[in-house]
């Protein structure tokens, strides 16, 4: 009997499934990716940077732990930009994967709105928060820089992940008039 590693991967139930190719979107997904990739490479230059200082020197860069907290927080939110612009973004799928196919899109739609206003509630807000920051002339704990150099991306990543949220409603919507057309 030959082992389950000569089977072909199609057939081997424990081989990793082949991603599903993303929906076309009218921005290109890869400037997610690429912000992605390009402050994942800048958090590790830093961290690693601060390490040898620190091992050679026994001090440290005083301003990496606050630009690296900041450039994570940008990355949480460019991948949740790109999970939403995806529809990979955290769900129950208890209730979005059962009940007839127009209740699953009717919530697919649904959520999409929702996250859309969401995001977009908070790129208003934030935007006050970052006036805030400039009028006061708030200044951060680490390093002293105007606050605002790092609360102005909250608005406009929270914008970003509003129009992606707003386009994968749209798209939704669109699939569900199209197969809604096609059925007699």
């Amino acid at each position: 009997m030959p082992s389950s590693s000569a089977r072909p991967p199609e057939l081997d139930p424990a081989a990793p499934a082949a991603p599903e190719p993303d929906e076309p979107t009218r921005v290109p997904l890869a400037i997610e990716d690429w912000l992605t990739v390009l402050i994942m490479a800048a958090l590790a230059l830093i961290t690693f940077a601060n390490v040898l200082v620190r091992y050679f020197t026994n001090s440290s860069f005083a301003w990496t732990e606050e630009f690296s907290v900041f450039l994570m927080i940008v990355l949480a939110l460019v991948a949740g930009s790109a999970a939403v612009a995806r529809d990979r973004h955290i769900r129950i799928e208890y209730f979005s994967d059962s009940g007839s196919m127009a209740r699953r899109r009717g919530l697919a739609c649904f959520g999409a709105l929702i996250v859309a206003l969401l995001f977009g509630v908070m790129a208003v807000l934030s935007v006050r928060v970052v006036w805030d920051d400039y009028r006061f002339g708030e200044t951060s704990p680490g390093i002293g820089v105007p606050q605002w150099w790092y609360s102005i991306w909250m608005p406009i990543i929270s914008l970003a992940i509003s129009l992606r949220a707003f386009g994968l409603f749209l798209r939704r919507l669109r699939s569900a008039v199209a197969d809604g057309e096609a059925q007699p």
